[in-house]
């Protein structure tokens, strides 16, 4: 009987471990999907061309990628992020570069809710338009 009950005793708690809750799971923030934006257009010589996009979360993580530009394919172009105010978008300090088109981030960073512009520009190398496309990736 003795036996039985300690039984009965180390069933009990090991099943309270077991119906225990797990807090793991509550203590991980849920994921937030990105949101990608892609962006295409043309850029005459000596011209530039932007795009707005928002970002809803404070310190919002963004990468935006130079991911074609010619002819030629191998041309440099700036790419900056900004502040929008229709029609304009004005670069942030620190926020632009100068690349050729690739497959990773050029520009990558944190920022505020807000009303951002991606902006393609020649850096003074076009010899006639350029045609391009830029992703903007932000959450």
């Amino acid at each position: 009987m003795w036996r039985l009950l300690v039984l009965a005793l180390v069933v009990s708690v090991v099943a309270g471990c077991q119906t225990g809750s797990d807090t793991s799971s509550s203590l991980l923030t849920p994921s937030v999907n990105p949101t990608t934006e892609n962006f295409t257009g043309t850029v005459d010589v000596g011209g530039s061309d932007s795009h707005p996009f928002t970002i809803a979360l404070s310190n919002g993580q963004v990468n935006v990628t130079l991911t074609s530009a010619g002819p030629p394919s191998t041309i440099y172009m700036g790419l900056g992020v900004g502040s929008w105010s229709d029609p304009a978008c004005t670069l942030l300090s620190g926020a632009s570069t100068v690349a050729p088109a690739g497959t990773t981030a050029q520009l990558s960073g944190t920022a505020n809710a807000g009303s951002y512009c991606v902006k393609v520009y020649d850096v003074g190398n076009q010899t006639a338009q350029v045609t391009y496309a830029v992703t903007v990736t932000h959450f």
